[in-house]
């Protein structure tokens, strides 16, 4: 309910207590070398499109490769946010991922909205919320760039990008198979295949997961546990170097889940007898009957997740003369996706969606690079486009539905009959028989809205890096942006047949049109940076960047005297200004970082939930200015390699922002704090790495994780937030025969820590919040054959 607006921080103690898990080894071309004997700013990285320390670039960047991913015992994007400062990622679902960047949330499935933060799959953008996430493996390295980048990943990237990057071809045969099983029923099949010369190269990676939900749903009407996971990814790339001045790399990628329903677990109504209510529900099995009845529009009558991604990547990088070089990158991206999930977390036929999600994506980008000993420039262009729809069907049974929604509101249509009784059954499923006197039992209803969107993006950008003289770099940076939005709507909710009025209060009928809108926007995005070498090993950075976040062209309907008409808003882009300093250091058996950055946002885009006239939620939500914000946070990363096989590494992230209090423009938003924003977030463990002789070595890594208080909403809400989380994960084992066999052990939440993942959701539009657990305490073993 309130923001800290003065906390002292000590940088001195900062400096001498953190550090960076994930930044420990020099990148490589390919995931199965081992570490090297490199750690945290002397990993190479290609944030500014070019090959180079992170030491050396003048902004703040958290790296980290293939091979320390699987060291930490790391198997999606959402683990490896633990440790990464600045960072969370909330997996609601394969579908549905929250990507936060210093606390700056990007999660919206609208096609009509733009994200926030980037992603960028071997340099494409590949950010739309619900085609974006992906499996990770076989990866060659993972880069967090924080802080606007509009002239290095385009304009999606307002606080941020994470770029992932796929283990590339390399000449030579080689190749790996890993299995392992753990507790839930894990399974995993994964490895890869390379082979090739120095002219031409190809590589098959693929990883194969399966685990039993770890939420029991005690509902008869659903055959599988709540959040199962059946998630499979497979890659092929060929790589073509016919001289020593062009490399083609051809990648095509397939993702595919097939995962249990979401545990959205009611903290109102009860699952069984004895069930305790609140929160606390959430870590009990849960209820969640679906609506079987209502199969036929919501696609299916089991609850869960079907989603496919195909992506397709061709990158050519041609060197001429004695400094230039052009590379062009282009990119095809496909997602299809189908989820059914129960809203109200409860037994009810009461709030049963499904979301429908497709589109396709399409990038072309050029670029030619510059290089001297006292100038470095790039300039090119980038074409992006997308197209893709949300499409939300629901169902209900028409009496339970008004019967529950009426309780909710204090005025039962039927008084003494509950939503769901305290042994979670549902008398609420008599109401219809008892209102048509026994004519009908059941009147199944269903109701479907659309939202739509296209995004065309053409923009030319330029970077120029001057230097003066050894020790001093300046970059400034340019992209300029001509965007077309074009959005539409519909919606089918036919009136109730009980009540002859609309079910869902608000909820308005376009009569089988399709409302549209289109505009265009342009925007100049700079950038400004400074590099000064203080020694070999330290270097000093201040950065100046500016972000926005797409205008939104919002489509919606409006009854307008009797008459359904367009209700066309256009919601202004959110600008943020980034003021950024710091020190990397990487000197011997020591490599760390230090930055502190100041965010201010103009605008700042938030959804509101609606409601009608009699002030009753309609369960939908918009978009909506919050006035202005601000942000201020410190960084810090630190690695010390102690002994040859010995490496302890931290980090550590604080964070001090939310929405100004400027309560005339925005008083339900006024001093609230960014959903999904910790205060403090924290890492820290140490790696060993011990050769026994005979071509044996014993690895371990253990390490600890923790972050305060977070909230799910904005305004926030005490009872929709999740406290202080620590975590303690580890992995070990030994290598033979000079690293061909591996075996190796796993824990992840070693202590069984109870946490929740997400509160509120779609539920807590109609008063109802549900709460969904986080994984507890997973283990395992794995074993890997190399050849």
């Amino acid at each position: 309910m309130f923001r800290t607006t003065s906390t002292r921080v000590s940088l001195t103690a900062l400096a001498t207590t953190l550090a960076f898990a994930p930044q420990v080894a020099l990148a490589q071309d390919n995931a199965e070398t081992a570490a090297q004997p490199d750690y945290g700013n002397q990993i190479l990285v290609t944030a500014q499109k070019r090959t180079e320390l992170a030491k050396d670039v003048p902004i703040t960047i958290s790296a980290t490769s293939g091979e320390r991913i699987r060291e930490l015992g790391v198997t999606d994007l959402d683990e490896l946010s633990y440790y990464v400062p600045g960072l969370l990622i909330q997996e609601q679902s394969a579908n549905n991922p929250g990507i936060v960047i210093r606390g700056i949330t990007s999660d919206s499935g609208s096609a009509q909205q733009g994200p926030r933060v980037t992603l960028y799959y071997n340099g494409v953008d590949i950010s739309r919320s619900r085609g974006s996430y992906q499996a990770i493996y076989d990866l060659e390295r993972v880069e967090v760039i924080k802080g606007p980048q509009a002239t290095l990943f385009g304009t999606a990237s307002a606080v941020g990008a994470i770029s992932l990057v796929s283990a590339k071809p390399r000449e030579g045969f080689s190749g790996e198979v890993r299995g392992g099983y753990g507790n839930f029923n894990q399974t995993l099949l994964g490895g890869f295949l390379n082979a090739g010369n120095d002219v031409i190269a190809g590589r098959i990676a693929f990883e194969w997961r399966t685990r039993d939900g770890y939420v029991e749903n005690l509902s008869t009407n659903q055959d599988k546990e709540l959040y199962a996971q059946n998630q499979f990814g497979a890659r092929a790339s060929l790589r073509f170097t016919p001289n020593s001045d062009l490399t083609v790399d051809l990648i095509g990628s397939y993702d595919q889940q097939r995962n249990g329903g979401t545990p959205f677990i009611s903290g109102r109504f009860p699952a069984f007898a004895g069930a305790p209510g609140g929160p606390a529900n959430a870590f009990q099995p849960a209820n969640l009957g679906g609506n079987p009845a209502g199969a036929a529009v919501l696609g299916n009558d089991q609850l869960g997740l079907n989603r496919e991604v195909y992506d397709l990547n061709l990158t050519a990088e041609y060197s001429f003369g004695d400094n230039w070089t052009f590379t062009t990158v282009n990119g095809y991206r496909e997602f299809d996706s189908r989820e059914v999930f129960d809203a109200d977390g409860s037994a009810a036929p009461f709030l049963e969606f499904a979301e429908i999600a497709d589109g396709w994506q399409i990038s072309h980008e050029g670029r030619f690079s510059y290089t001297s000993d006292k100038l470095r420039a790039s300039a090119g262009w980038n074409i992006f486009i997308e197209d893709g729809r949300q499409n939300v069907p629901f169902s209900t049974e028409e009496g339970t539905f008004l019967q529950c929604l009426t309780t909710l509101f204090g005025a039962p249509l039927i008084p003494g009959i509950p939503c769901v009784a305290p042994n979670g059954t549902v008398p609420a499923t008599a109401v219809t028989g008892l209102a048509t006197g026994g004519a009908v039992t059941a009147i199944p209803y269903a109701s479907v809205f659309e939202n739509q969107g296209r995004n065309e993006a053409y923009s030319v950008f330029a970077d120029v890096t001057w230097i003066p003289f050894e020790a001093l770099e300046l970059t400034a940076g340019v992209r300029y942006l001509d965007e077309y939005r074009r959005s539409g709507f519909f919606a089918s909710a036919p009136n109730s047949q009980l009540s002859r009025a609309p079910l869902i209060p608000g909820q308005i009928d376009t009569g089988g049109r399709t409302f549209t809108a289109d505009a265009r926007f342009d925007a100049w995005l700079p950038r400004f940076n400074a590099l000064y070498r203080v020694s070999d090993d330290v270097n000093v950075f201040a950065t100046i960047s500016k972000g926005r976040r797409s205008p939104v062209v919002q489509v919606a309907a409006a009854r307008v005297a009797g008459s359904v008409v367009p209700n066309v808003q256009t919601i202004a882009e959110e600008v943020v200004w980034n003021y950024e300093g710091g020190l990397k250091l990487a000197t011997g058996s020591v490599t760390g970082s230090l930055g502190v950055y100041y965010q201010v946002y103009n605008d700042f885009q938030v959804s509101v939930a609606q409601v009608d006239a009699n002030g009753n939620p309609t369960g939908a939500f918009i978009t909506a200015s919050a006035g202005s914000a601000s942000n201020l946070g410190v960084e810090a990363e630190l690695a010390v390699q102690a002994t040859d096989w010995l490496n302890i590494f931290g980090n550590f992230g604080y964070i001090n922002g939310g929405i100004d209090e400027d309560g005339a423009f925005s008083p339900a938003f006024s001093g609230a704090r960014f959903r999904l924003q910790p205060e403090f977030q924290a890492a820290g463990g140490f790696t060993i790495n011990h050769e026994f002789g005979n071509g044996m070595r014993f690895f371990a890594t253990p390490s600890i994780t923790h972050r305060t208080r977070i909230f799910f909403e904005v305004p926030n809400n005490p009872l929709i937030a999740q406290g202080p989380v620590t975590l303690v994960n580890a992995r070990a084992g030994f290598s033979f025969m000079d690293e061909k066999y591996q075996i190796a052990g796993f824990i992840r939440n070693a202590f069984n820590q109870d946490f929740l993942l997400d509160a509120g959701n779609t539920g807590g539009a109609f008063t109802i919040p549900t709460f969904i657990p986080g994984e507890p305490q997973f283990f395992g073993v794995e074993l890997t054959a190399k050849f």
